[in-house]
């Protein structure tokens, strides 16, 4: 016996003779129908092998002495942007008030642009020019107004309205000035109307009243402000809020005559810690938080998680996600010691999240389109059989007849 013939005998796929061999419409259907299927299958493995997937690991955050970059894009349909202001405050007691590094306000028309942030209202000096205040100039705000004006005189400054921003509350200044009455009432009545002649007292100057104005007529248009740009913080537990804190005090309670009056309702339109990444679902973008007849103070707390994603392509993208609880706490008061806002009350998890993107290798898919094909090859030649024996079977009694 020759090589040949031995080469042969090996052969598992004997062939017979062509002459031998008898084809059938029953076989062309059943081939047709098995080669769409291996087309179709071997298209579906082939997208399967070229599509990534992704691995989650997770390890203890170990990033010291970086930023937090924050991305807000927000808009309040019911406060102009002369009154809002963006502050922030974190755990290291760093304090940043009406912050103006890349953060603008956009009236939702579109018809003015002010960058960054705006004109603030407040002024953090006096006017050496400044007119007397008056119980008149103070309006609203002067309700129990004498007692306000000696306190203004006699904190030693001109005014002393100019130093009294953020989070100073009315309620605060009535109650020392009941202990400065107190003060002047034990020193005896004629020295006490003798301070009174000498009590100077200024009152806002013609540009913010221009300003209070203007913004008076905003909030009775129905004018409201987008607020968007990015903040960059330490990455340590802290906060930032949106609100009308920045205003002097005064000014404020002049425009809205009340914290009560402050309508804080707000769209969010895209809120994220870092750029983003495939797949990821913030869960605060496109949050609608409405007030009707109503007002109070939204709170989000929100939970980071370091994020690093790493490419097919080995590219890492640091950033972050994160989850989100909410309250909100309503004013039921008119005297309310807070003055509603929207806080963004962050916190970081120590363990930090790695997603990397993968691809199966390539004997992985020829293992699996091999299988596929193979099936289904197995499977025709199967049908075909069975195909052919009941048509023989069917066909073979009337041929006897």
């Amino acid at each position: 016996m020759g090589m040949k013939q031995v080469i042969k005998n090996l052969d598992a796929f004997p062939r017979a003779e062509d002459h031998l061999l008898q084809k059938t419409q029953s076989g062309a259907l059943v081939s047709i129908i098995g080669l769409i299927i291996m087309a179709t299958l071997f298209l579906h493995e082939l997208g399967y092998y070229l599509t990534t997937y992704t691995v989650h690991q997770m390890s203890v955050d170990l990033k010291r002495g970086e930023t937090l970059p924050i991305h807000i894009n927000m808009t309040f349909p019911s406060l102009p942007c002369d009154v809002l202001s963006v502050d922030a405050i974190d755990m290291s007691g760093k304090h940043e008030v009406d912050l103006d590094t890349n953060i603008w306000k956009l009236h939702p028309l579109g018809m003015h642009f002010l960058a960054p942030m705006g004109v603030s209202l407040h002024q953090r000096s006096c006017p050496p020019d400044s007119h007397l205040l008056t119980l008149h100039s103070l309006g609203p705000a002067a309700d129990g107004s004498r007692l306000l004006l000696r306190l203004l005189a006699a904190c030693g400054c001109k005014p002393c309205y100019g130093q009294i921003i953020g989070t100073e509350y009315i309620s605060d200044l009535v109650e020392k000035g009941h202990e400065h009455e107190a003060h002047k009432h034990d020193d005896g009545k004629d020295h006490h109307e003798h301070s009174e002649e000498k009590v100077h007292l200024q009152t806002f100057d013609e540009a913010t009243e221009n300003t209070i104005k203007k913004v008076k007529e905003a909030l009775k248009n129905g004018e409201g402000c987008r607020v968007y740009g990015v903040l960059d913080v330490q990455r340590v537990a802290g906060n930032f809020h949106i609100s009308v804190h920045g205003l002097n005090i005064y000014v404020a309670q002049m425009i809205f005559d009340g914290a009560k009056n402050v309508n804080v309702s707000h769209v969010i339109h895209d809120l994220s810690f870092g750029p983003k990444y495939p797949g990821i679902h913030n869960p605060l973008d496109d949050t609608t938080r409405t007030l009707h007849d109503a007002s109070g103070t939204f709170k989000y707390y929100i939970k980071i998680v370091p994020t690093e994603y790493r490419y097919i392509s080995k590219e890492v993208l640091p950033t972050n996600q994160f989850s989100v609880t909410e309250y909100f706490s309503p004013i039921t008061s008119q005297f309310d010691r807070t003055w509603p806002a929207v806080y963004f009350l962050y916190d970081l998890s120590p363990i930090t999240v790695t997603i990397k993107e993968e691809r199966r290798s390539f004997l992985h898919f020829i293992t699996r389109l091999c299988a596929v094909l193979g099936g289904t090859f197995a499977v025709t030649g199967m049908l075909d059989r069975w195909m052919y024996r009941l048509i023989e079977a069917a066909t073979k009694p009337k041929t006897k007849k």
